[in-house]
């Protein structure tokens, strides 16, 4: 029913193999996304190459900035703040089912769909969770308690660091996923990603396999504890960035 053999060209190009079982995990997920879509708003892009392209692989790309062969006995935590219908934190799961994965969304009708989705693919070792990251970046169940933090949320470095550092351990990454030109973006979100904690290491910017789409993956290393003033309460990071909240001049135009 569907062709996917474009899907494995992509995935081995970065490095990826999956067997017969992933590749129909990923289709019944598919299915699963866009039938829910037809009755609530999770993603506008529906086409079965196009969801391979801007949601799985780029998805997946995440390889480009993290060894997720590594050593898997150790099972590396993930956390996947604002993952609305999954991305990336399920295609992640799929592929490298020894990561442990939390997602968290603060739409409770996303975390039925993505429940539900959990269920259906028999997925073990990921839970859905509802809430704000201001508020769960507080709880000590999760605070610092993870390896790895990704996101592919709309927002500015600044406010998306927020909500985002106070979840990762110190040793661990908070890696966004950006498209476009970010250099201002990185700029402007320097004095914040110091004050909560971490440091840039690099940025990956690469274009997804046989697409003309530009991706940037920034890898941000976590130094130290983030302070417990962080995350400031609900709704603060993103109406106050760090940086123009202090009177610096990172500021937004």
């Amino acid at each position: 029913m569907y062709n996917t053999s474009k899907f494995e060209s992509k995935l081995f190009q970065l490095g990826i193999k999956l067997s017969g079982a992933q590749i129909q995990q990923f289709i019944r997920y598919y299915e699963i996304l866009t039938e829910k879509n037809k009755v609530m708003n999770l993603t506008a892009i529906t086409e079965f190459d196009e969801v391979i392209d801007k949601h799985f692989v780029d998805s997946l790309s995440l390889v480009k900035a993290v060894d997720l062969n590594q050593d898997m006995n150790k099972e590396l935590t993930v956390i996947d703040v604002g993952t609305g219908a999954g991305f990336p934190g399920i295609p992640l799961k799929i592929a490298f089912p020894g990561l442990e994965i939390v997602l968290l969304d603060s739409l409770n009708k996303r975390i039925s769909f993505l429940n539900d989705v959990i269920q259906d693919l028999h997925l073990e070792g990921i839970n859905a969770y509802h809430g704000r990251a201001e508020d769960y970046g507080r709880n000590v169940s999760f605070r610092e308690q993870f390896d790895l933090c990704v996101s592919r949320a709309v927002a500015n470095m600044s406010t998306l660091s927020e909500y985002c550092m106070p979840f990762v351990k110190v040793g661990g990454q908070f890696i966004p996923y950006k498209s476009g030109s970010i250099s201002e973006e990185l700029k402007q979100a320097q004095k914040a990603v110091k004050l909560l904690g971490g440091c840039l290491d690099h940025t990956e910017t690469y274009i997804l396999p046989d697409t003309d789409i530009e991706r940037t993956l920034v890898v941000i290393n976590k130094k130290e504890k983030t302070k417990k003033t962080y995350p400031r309460k609900a709704g603060k990071p993103a109406k106050e960035p760090l940086g123009c909240s202090m009177g610096t001049s990172d500021h937004k135009n």
